[in-house]
């Protein structure tokens, strides 16, 4: 089980769902107006977390996210994903006070050569960062340079992070319930979370074998990741997800 000091105590409720703030606007002021109007939403609605993510935005939009979610104090956690710049994520997540970081590989992206340096990287910021530290592995988009099974690896990203993001190949996709399930069978308890294609028909299935998810275009008016978060496909969402939470109490 789990440590009572580990990333899921950080949410009340079990399975926690945690919500992208995509940073998208053509101007520091309409990225700003969206990133408010999706907290309150998510907030409103009972998702657990969220991430401020430069996936649309500039690092300066990146600090001001999250010089707003600091100063809100939010009812709910929220982290950092500082994209191909792992170590200003580290810097932001410190500065800002994150509950956690997202980073989108913490093993086998790299030349095997180059291993020694991540691990001796990721020992570095983790011992300076007081926050949990989620870490992909053979993730969205990242190369996979590794020589070792998908199983090994997971046993070397259970020493680098404090839980391990599973997708698919790209953004949206559906994570198969194969390789959730891989995930699993290899981490053992270690917490897991779907980073990719949660929808309510296939909470329940992942939500078998996975301790939570990060949600992003299933939360947008086109299921898109450029679309806009929809009050009615957050509720959607968690509707499902509290179905599974009763599940877990009867």
């Amino acid at each position: 089980m789990e440590r009572s000091d580990g990333i899921l105590s950080l949410f009340p409720k079990p399975k926690p769902i945690i919500g992208m703030l995509h940073l998208k606007g053509e101007a520091d002021g309409t990225v700003m107006e969206r990133l408010k109007r999706e907290v309150d939403l998510y907030v409103e609605n009972g998702v657990d977390g969220v991430i401020v993510e430069g996936y649309f935005g500039t690092y300066p939009s990146m600090v001001k996210g999250l010089e707003y979610v600091r100063e809100a104090q939010l009812p709910i956690p929220y982290g950092v994903n500082c994209l191909h710049v792992d170590a200003m994520g580290f810097e932001l997540a410190m500065d800002y006070d994150a509950a956690f970081l997202q980073l989108d590989s913490v093993v086998g992206h790299l030349k095997p050569r180059d291993e020694a340096s991540e691990a001796a990287f990721l020992d570095l910021y983790r011992s300076r960062y007081r926050g949990k530290v989620m870490g992909g592995v053979r993730f969205k988009y990242m190369p996979v340079k590794s020589v070792n099974t998908v199983e090994e690896d997971l046993v070397v990203a259970k020493g680098r992070c404090d839980a391990v993001c599973v997708t698919q190949d790209a953004t949206g996709q559906e994570t198969s319930i194969d390789k959730i399930k891989q995930f699993r069978g290899a981490l053992g308890d270690f917490p897991l979370f779907v980073a990719a294609g949660l929808t309510p028909e296939n909470v329940a299935p992942s939500f078998a074998y996975a301790d939570g998810a990060i949600v992003g275009s299933y939360f947008k008016d086109t299921y898109q990741d450029t679309g806009d978060v929809c009050a009615e496909h957050v509720r959607a969402m968690m509707r499902a997800v509290e179905a599974v939470r009763s599940e877990l109490h009867d």
